[in-house]
């Protein structure tokens, strides 16, 4: 019985870790195709958030095969940084925060939006979604893996 429970736990954690994979490489399809098809021009806070969210591509694929639960704690850690900064951005383009405390000060402004998916979801809230669901898959891929 022992046995089946711990096997059923690495599948359910192995599938978490792969829907979070699947998040991450799409997110950066994305990011890719926008810049690169689209002319989309990428502000400094964009290209942290991809500073963050690139290697989690590389990082969870290596953990898949053989499967590692413990490539979530990497993952989860580039995970919270590339938020913490989509949440910035968020705020900046919200204007919440003040234009002065904006680290693009030359070239392409951070505070401006050139893509409004539904009228409301721009790049930086689609990049903070994306790091909320990843953040969220990894911690409950360690949760599964740890009990």
């Amino acid at each position: 019985m022992r046995e089946k429970t711990a096997s059923k736990a690495i599948h359910s954690g192995w599938a978490l870790l792969f829907a979070a994979w699947v998040v991450v490489t799409i997110a950066m399809l994305t990011s890719l195709f926008f810049s690169e098809v689209m002319d989309v021009p990428v502000c400094p806070l964009c290209w942290y958030q991809r500073i963050a969210l690139y290697p989690l591509v590389l990082i969870l694929a290596i953990g898949l095969f053989p499967f590692d639960p413990g490539v979530a704690r990497y993952g989860i850690v580039l995970a919270g940084a590339g938020w913490l900064v989509a949440l910035y951005h968020v705020l900046l383009v919200a204007g919440i925060i003040p234009e002065d405390l904006q680290p693009c000060v030359s070239g392409i402004p951070c505070s401006e939006t050139h893509i409004a998916l539904l009228g409301l979801l721009n790049i930086p809230t689609l990049s903070l979604l994306t790091f909320t669901l990843t953040g969220f898959l990894l911690y409950l891929a360690l949760r599964i893996n740890s009990t």
